[in-house]
């Protein structure tokens, strides 16, 4: 059980920590007004989810269904555990069908402000939608660690 729980907490680490550094990086980026540094920052925002919130969100449910078979937790019924299922399927949902396509439109729309010298109010529609749904995308894994570590019902 330990090397299961060890690549869930890894898992856990590597999509936490990019979804709250990716969203740091991204809102600098924005207060500097350059087009070039706001490109830049949406483009390694979907890179960062590539390499290390994908892979973590695998190693989460990998090891999690692992460790959930494996110590007979039940999936019937409320308890923290089908809470936090639930919490993780809609901040994936979130992060698939809104954040991900709002991610290239920004990617693309900041392409566009490099040649024109500066961003499109789309642009800043974008991001604030992106950070107003990524704050929701974020707060719901943070709710899912509480659960996962109380363990509270």
């Amino acid at each position: 059980m330990g090397l299961w729980l060890t690549l869930h907490v890894l898992g856990v680490l590597l999509m936490v920590g990019n979804i709250i550094t990716a969203a740091f990086w991204k809102s600098r980026a924005d207060r500097t007004g350059n087009p070039q540094i706001m490109h830049n920052a949406a483009k390694n925002v979907m890179v960062a989810d590539y390499i290390f919130t994908i892979p973590g969100l695998v190693l989460i449910v990998l090891s999690g269904g692992m460790m959930t078979g494996g110590l007979g937790y039940s999936l019937t019924g409320l308890n923290w555990l089908t809470l936090s299922l639930g919490l993780f399927a809609v901040s994936g949902l979130i992060w698939l069908f809104i954040l991900i396509p709002m991610q290239s439109k920004m990617i693309r729309l900041s392409a566009d402000g490099i040649e024109k010298g500066n961003v499109s109010a789309a642009y800043h529609r974008a991001s604030r939608n992106w950070t107003v749904y990524g704050t929701i995308a974020t707060l719901l894994p943070l709710g899912i660690l509480y659960l996962m570590i109380s363990k509270g019902f």
